[in-house]
């Protein structure tokens, strides 16, 4: 079995999903902070390229105004960020939509992303599924991972529905969905995660919902 080269992708943990409109509902954004941190610290000890994004709008924007508050990355990941590592704004929701992530990720000859940060339903989805356009394989940690409710015309979800949701599809096909213990088992012996398929997912998703 083949050694990943991994990199990990910390998306966009910035103070707006702490204090503002965009508040992490689901899992606890505390824990799935402290789970962010534990994934840097396990990528410097195990020295993994690391990219720390930020979302970016023109000043006076309502969030991720640049240079606000809302834009600012959280403190416990501004303090670990280290010379070596790449950081890089964006105004879209995939880390590759406008940025030179890919190049810079090709130069460091990797092949497999683990993904953290927010959110679930947005950013990380996105990035996901961009990966696979650009060959590389995905990795979402679902405790380093969050979401928050929604409501609109179409309907409305639970952040709890809606992270739950989402990891099941992304597992599915687009990435594999492990806890940040797990993931770093997985990186300490230099294995890939285990990923389902649509084939197999469709499969057991039959046989869980006969009758």
């Amino acid at each position: 079995m083949t050694t990943p080269r991994r990199a990990l992708v910390v998306i966009d943990v910035q103070q707006e999903y702490f204090d503002g409109v965009l508040q992490i509902q689901a899992p606890p954004r505390d824990q799935t902070l402290a789970n962010v941190v534990r994934a840097l610290d396990v990528a410097q000890r195990e020295d993994l390229p690391v990219v720390v994004v930020q979302h970016e709008l023109p000043e006076g924007a309502p969030v991720f105004a640049k240079g606000s508050a809302s834009w600012s990355l959280h403190p416990e990941v501004e303090r670990r960020v280290q010379p070596g590592w790449k950081r890089v704004s964006k105004n879209r929701g995939s880390v590759f939509a406008g940025t030179d992530v890919a190049e810079w990720l090709a130069g460091q000859a990797v092949d497999t992303i683990t993904i953290v940060g927010y959110m679930t339903n947005n950013c990380d989805i996105a990035t996901a599924v961009g990966a696979e356009d650009l060959g590389l394989a995905a990795e979402v940690l679902s405790d380093a991972t969050g979401a928050i409710h929604l409501a609109n015309e179409a309907g409305k979800v639970s952040a709890e529905q809606l992270h739950e949701v989402l990891l099941v599809l992304l597992h599915s096909n687009f990435a594999a969905v492990a806890s940040t213990e797990d993931w770093a088992a997985a990186v300490a012996a230099g294995q890939p995660l285990p990923k389902s398929n649509l084939g197999t997912s469709a499969t057991q998703g039959r046989a869980a919902f006969a009758g």
